[in-house]
């Protein structure tokens, strides 16, 4: 557990937090101006629930049943019933760092003042959290509107000391349990509190702030890759050179051209030995791919708008105003970050497939300009890289599927209440399994591209300094050089683990400076 402190506040939160205590295990406290906020608005619910008014989520049912005023003597029941019968998902376990996200933007949100859930509560949320207790989430149950119903009850229903949870030893047991053994009080739940337990986008965000940063990586992994694939090819740099970029000038692109240029510089193999098969220009997957990974940039970036105002909202229904108005809303629509996540699916599938066709280009002799075929020791004997490619396109086509939009299809629920739905949670599930093919696809690239460039190094043809020190670093890592055909999975296993770590990336910038 990392022991750095997230302090949740009423404004929202960063991405950088939440990634701190979904994956690191940060601590969170909440601020004396939470804890403040949560007071308030909890008096405004109380004296709402004591008038014979119903007020929705108040003293009133739920969703298609809201007609129904429920008595005060009914309304700790109603608050149980709702995160026990809302906790019905099913399917595979989700991840741990996905249910600490979902469980620390929920958290955020009630932080803010705006759900009336007592602060006694959110303190609770916290102390599961630092306990390292992790409630049993499914895969399947949450169409993104409501929120993420399922997964985000699942969650409320360990609160209660309820269902099964993970302890931090990594063993699954009865939440009552897990609560008890750290000194966690069960908590009983009041009007309105279930309710604002559930009613959010926490599930699909946390998965989109988590896959931003992870392509984030992958995108200058893939800028140098692309670089090794230009250099082991003997392709040309002017390609890069940043007034033909200037005069289109979408962000992105100019950032991976810069990253590309700095990568080949001082390089003895680009734009200097096609004597043997001249070229005018090298094929679209070498030259355009700035202007492929620089458009993929550019979404990444609009994505994170998108999450960055998500992590300042405060996304519940009802919510309590300032002015002690509790109003209904539907803020809880997942459709603004669902249509990011499937944006960041279609550009991961497209930044797969160019690194591909790279990867096939430096394997056949007819296309790599002297390199022997399959990047082969002997070949006809030795297969080389051959089924490596195989493996690679298979994730392609996976990705491909992956890109087709969750978000475009929608799904009638609640008795045609909820009669239009996101799909977020879906988008966002999908997204996770393309940014995870997409690392793998990368690092087949990187290891072709590398065994290239050391045959060409073996010419006697001198290599980019920033070239040598990943082929050095990545040998370093357990992934083998050419040679006689050998069992290669270990190889492709380790090329995929230096590029989901962010080594590659830390391999080069002691020579070519910070990379965007």
């Amino acid at each position: 557990m990392d022991m750095h402190t997230v302090v949740v506040g009423t404004s929202g939160t960063t991405a950088e937090d939440v990634v701190a205590v979904a994956r690191h295990g940060a601590r969170v406290e909440l601020s004396a101006a939470a804890v403040e906020a949560l007071a308030a608005a909890r008096l405004i619910v109380d004296a709402l629930a004591a008038k014979p008014e119903p007020v929705y989520g108040v003293s009133t049912g739920f969703g298609a049943l809201a007609s129904r005023h429920i008595g005060t003597e009914l309304r700790a029941q109603l608050q149980r019933n709702i995160v026990r019968s809302h906790a019905a998902g099913m399917g595979p376990r989700v991840e741990r760092e996905v249910v600490r996200a979902l469980m620390f933007l929920r958290l955020k949100t009630v932080a803010s003042g705006h759900t009336g859930v007592r602060p006694e509560v959110a303190q609770t949320m916290a102390d599961v959290l630092n306990a390292g207790i992790t409630p049993l989430v499914h895969e399947y149950g949450s169409l993104g509107c409501s929120g993420d119903l399922a997964p985000l009850s699942h969650c409320a229903l360990t609160l209660m000391g309820e269902g099964e949870a993970e302890g931090p030893d990594g063993t699954v047991r009865p939440a009552g349990e897990l609560l008890a053994a750290h000194g966690i009080a069960p908590v009983e739940l009041r009007e309105k509190e279930g309710l604002a337990l559930l009613n959010g986008t926490d599930g699909m965000l946390g998965m989109l702030v988590m896959a931003l940063a992870d392509l984030r990586n992958l995108y200058t992994s893939a800028d140098i890759t692309a670089a090794l694939s230009l250099e082991a090819l003997l392709g040309t740099d002017k390609v890069l050179a940043p007034e033909l970029h200037a005069i289109r000038p979408h962000p992105g692109q100019g950032v991976s051209a810069d990253n590309m240029s700095r990568v080949l510089a001082g390089s003895g193999l680009t734009g200097h030995h096609q004597d043997d098969a001249p070229r005018v220009q090298d094929a679209y997957s070498v030259r355009c791919a700035p202007q492929v990974n620089g458009a993929g940039r550019d979404t990444l970036d609009y994505a994170a708008v998108v999450a960055g105002r998500e992590l300042a909202s405060s996304v519940d229904n009802p919510v309590v105003l300032p002015d002690g108005r509790v109003e209904s809303n539907g803020n809880f629509h997942g459709a603004p970050v669902a249509y990011v996540l499937d944006f960041l699916a279609i550009v991961a599938a497209d930044l797969g497939s160019i690194c591909e066709r790279r990867t096939d280009r430096l394997l056949d002799k007819n296309r790599s300009h002297g390199l022997p075929p399959f990047l082969a020791d002997d070949a006809g004997v030795d297969s080389g890289l051959m089924i490596a490619q195989y493996t690679q396109a298979a994730l392609v086509s996976e990705m491909k599927r992956l890109a087709v939009p969750a978000s475009a299809d929608s799904i009638p629920s609640s008795a045609m209440q909820e009669d239009h739905v996101s799909m977020g949670w879906s988008a966002a599930r999908k997204l996770r399994t393309a940014v995870d093919n997409l690392a793998r696809i990368v690092a087949v690239e990187l290891y072709a591209a590398t065994r290239a460039i050391e045959l060409r190094a073996a010419e006697g043809l001198t290599p980019a300094p920033a070239s040598e020190a990943v082929v050095a670093a990545l040998r370093a890592a357990g992934a083998e050089g050419p040679g006689p055909d050998r069992f290669l999975a270990p190889d492709l296993a380790a090329a995929d683990t230096f590029v989901r770590e962010g080594r590659l990336v830390a391999a080069v910038e002691p020579v070519t400076g910070p990379l965007a």
